[in-house]
């Protein structure tokens, strides 16, 4: 009796830890990133009861919502992503609620942990949005001039013609094209202040321009580099550039092949490859690190360390990779993965355990009727 009384209240203990496990889990239903767990029983020898030998994690993925921060992302497959402190020591989450700190840094929106990724040289480093903030200003070095002159015009112009020097300066050039009759035309090129910057000509037969279409524009630059600019007036025989129809208007107009001021990154998004895309302008990109996955061969033997992260792994027992490579899922930019806790599971456990609770102390109250009524017998004799 006094065995049962023992393993009764064993019965107890586990149970209540366990309610302890379901509680955490229902506490985190709304915690990103957030596994469940389970607590596993097991008899003691001897016939002394029961005791609660472990938790494992549950490793089914949770449900994902998008959020509409860029910064947010989640992994939809196998990998968790990858964190480290300022002293070194690693992280890993399936969070990937992340934001860019006051030194610029994308870090972990709660504990602050950098988040790894790689680097051209395949090194694992912290993402820096300082690299990507800006880009360096290109020359001109290409001007391109396209559409229909018409071949009974005297004087044409393209203006507004916005070119870039090394500095990341910028000055208006102007294009005058005038006819010499036989399809012949002069072409003169001017900066702002009305000085011929570079002179050419251009023929057409057939409507079409001949070989050798080409002006070069010479621009004063610093301590006498001076910058080159090739403007292209066309394709010989071809259309694709300038041309001279027979009865049709004139509708020159001009496009500056290459060149730039400093530009700054206006727009950010992680590809479904984890790599993070900045864009500068229409035509300018860059794409900057990629994000550094973790996977362990044994992933319900993991701890959740401070709600979402998991710490303590060896490097031994981790395999790092990239998203969309050797078995790694796939980056959702924009979004969040939620928690794995299921509701209706936990509620099913919720009675079992309270089912159990019951029946141990109900056992308990029977072993104490015995004792007592053995007690008292004992009395009367």
């Amino acid at each position: 009796m006094f065995q049962a009384l023992f393993n009764s209240l064993s019965g107890l203990f586990s149970f209540s830890r366990s309610l302890n496990t379901v509680s955490n889990n229902v506490a985190n239903m709304n915690t990103p990133g957030f596994r469940g767990s389970d607590s596993f029983f097991s008899n003691v020898a001897g016939g002394r009861g029961t005791r609660i030998s472990g938790e494992g994690l549950r490793t089914q993925a949770g449900d994902i919502r998008q959020t509409g921060n860029v910064t947010d992302v989640a992994i939809q497959g196998e990998g968790y992503f990858i964190l480290s402190d300022e002293q070194g020591n690693v992280y890993y989450t399936r969070a990937g609620q992340f934001r860019f700190n006051d030194q610029g840094l994308l870090v972990d929106s709660v504990s602050g942990h950098r988040v790894m990724a790689f680097n051209s040289t395949g090194a694992l480093t912290p993402i820096d949005f300082d690299d990507y903030r800006t880009i360096p200003p290109v020359a001109t070095t290409s001007v391109r001039i396209t559409g229909n002159i018409a071949t009974t015009s005297t004087t044409t112009d393209v203006n507004s013609i916005t070119v870039f020097d090394a500095q990341g300066g910028s000055q208006q050039l102007a294009v005058r094209f005038t006819n010499n009759g036989n399809g012949v035309f002069q072409v003169n090129v001017t900066n702002a202040a009305g000085t011929s910057v570079g002179t050419g000509q251009v023929t057409f037969t057939n409507g079409t321009p001949s070989a050798g279409n080409t002006v070069t524009v010479t621009l004063p630059g610093p301590n006498g580099n001076n910058q080159v600019i090739t403007l292209n007036l066309g394709t010989a025989g071809t259309t694709d550039g300038m041309y001279s129809l027979q009865g049709s208007p004139t509708n020159l107009s001009s496009r500056v092949v290459d060149g730039h001021g400093l530009l700054g990154a206006v727009e950010m998004s992680f590809d479904d490859k984890g790599i993070l895309q900045f864009v500068y302008s229409a035509s300018e990109r860059r794409s900057g690190p990629q994000l550094a996955l973790a996977r362990f061969p044994n992933e319900s033997s993991l701890r959740l360390d401070g709600g979402r992260l998991i710490s303590g792994v060896t490097v031994t027992e981790r395999e790092i990779g990239r998203p969309t490579n050797g078995g790694f899922g796939r980056i959702a930019g924009g979004s969040l993965e939620m928690s794995n806790v299921d509701l209706t599971q936990e509620f099913a456990d919720m009675i079992i355990i309270q089912r159990g609770y019951q029946a141990s102390s109900r056992v308990m109250s029977v072993s104490n009727e015995m004792l007592e009524q053995l007690y008292n017998s004992t009395r009367g004799g």
